[in-house]
């Protein structure tokens, strides 16, 4: 079992910047993807970013050049700056890990952005 933790949401306005944190704790070998969906009320549950284990990493295309996610890997944690905040970033963004043939969520954090 793969614990998930997120951190670092909250209220901002246009224009600002976010950065969430996740930590990853329990069985965590195997662990091959890490990565950040968000949700909107009314809207499905979306890919934001994710990073593989060689580094390589894939963005919804409405953050690209905004939003950079990172991974380190001595400390468990995944991370995802968020900049250039817009209305349209309001959501409730979980953290997940993919493990062989499970994948794991975290609680989910709140980011609110106002106009």
């Amino acid at each position: 079992q793969v614990q998930l933790v997120e951190s670092g949401g909250g209220l901002v306005q246009t224009g600002g910047s976010l950065r969430l944190s996740c930590a990853a704790s329990g069985s965590i070998s195997g662990i091959s993807v890490m990565g950040w969906y968000r949700q909107a009320p009314g809207n499905q549950r979306e890919l934001v970013a994710r990073i593989f284990n060689g580094g390589t990493t894939n963005y919804l295309d409405s953050v690209k050049g905004r939003f950079t996610i990172s991974r380190d890997n001595a400390k468990n944690m995944v991370y995802l700056q968020m900049d250039s905040l817009s209305p349209e970033d309001t959501a409730v963004y979980y953290c997940y890990a993919k493990q062989r043939m499970s994948t794991y969520w975290g609680q989910g954090t709140q980011v609110t952005v106002s106009s």
